[in-house]
């Protein structure tokens, strides 16, 4: 063996295998350079994804923006429309009012508003009701009559009523029913759609007055304030309904009690005021001196 050889001390086995088990610098420095192409490869896809996505929603965010937009000015587009075609209409609607009637005006309002027509009716039954509490009615007599049959007899009545408002109007009614209350009932109501007028002077007749129907026979005089009514029976109802309170009257015919009254209401309705005669003689009466 020379020299050279004997100078180089001998590895021991350790110290090779050490030596093999560790890389060199170069394969080192290539293991570095693959792993950041690696990473540099995998970082690149994930960095267009995120590129293309965030371009896809800000595409998404502005295309929703548009047809927000395009949604709002269709619909300000259809509210302008209705309030251009509304426009017309109502300026029609107004000059037809205005053309309308004031009557016609207010018979519209009052058919548009049901309330007022509810308050309309409700004071027409008032009213009525106040009129009729007005009207005074006397029942002058009942007549009961009696039919006989195979069980017994059944029994109807008919009553004779004076209906009158005590300023000059007056009237009677006749009502035939199997009851008491109904005949009455009916007796009014047939009074009240009969009721005539009567001319009167204050509080008692113009003039003396006779009047007849069937054997009735009425005489009527008129009265100083103060002396009342003097009559009986039918003909004390039918004056004092039709708002006499001064008079004197005889019976000088039937007692029958409807032709009776009916005598006093045919002297009521005969009965004339001064100006009726004067007006039906075409002559003036003359002006009353002054005191």
């Amino acid at each position: 063996m020379s020299d050279s050889d004997t100078s180089k001390p001998e590895k021991s086995d350790e110290e090779t295998k050490a030596e093999a088990a560790e890389p060199s610098e170069q394969e080192q420095q290539a293991d570095a350079e693959a792993s950041a192409t690696t990473e540099e490869v995998k970082s690149a896809p994930e960095t267009e994804a995120d590129t293309a996505d965030s371009s896809a929603e800000e595409g998404d965010g502005a295309a929703s923006e548009k047809e927000e937009e395009a949604e709002e000015s269709k619909a300000e587009e259809v509210k302008e429309e209705p309030a251009a075609e509304a426009a017309p209409e109502e300026k029609k609607v107004e000059e037809a009012k205005a053309e309308e009637p004031k009557g016609k005006a207010a018979d519209a309002s009052v058919a548009a508003s049901p309330d007022l027509v509810k308050k309309a009716e409700e004071k027409l039954k008032e009213l009525e009701e106040d009129e009729e509490d007005e009207l005074m009615e006397k029942v002058v007599f009942i007549n009961r009559c009696a039919k006989v049959v195979k069980g017994g007899r059944r029994f109807s009545f008919s009553a004779l009523v004076v209906c009158g408002d005590r300023n000059g109007n007056v009237g009677y009614g006749f009502g035939k029913a199997n009851e008491v209350a109904e005949c009455i009932r009916k007796g009014s109501e047939i009074s009240k759609k009969s009721m005539v007028s009567v001319a009167l002077k204050d509080n008692t007749i113009p003039h003396e007055v006779i009047g007849e129907f069937g054997g009735g026979r009425v005489l009527l005089r008129p009265a100083s304030p103060g002396t009342g009514i003097i009559a009986g029976g039918g003909v004390r109802a039918v004056v004092e309904a039709a708002g006499v309170k001064d008079v004197l009257a005889k019976s000088m015919g039937s007692n029958n009690h409807a032709n009776v009254v009916k005598a006093t209401l045919k002297a009521l309705t005969s009965l004339r005021t001064r100006e009726q005669i004067y007006k039906l003689r075409g002559k003036k009466m003359k002006e009353k001196a002054a005191l």
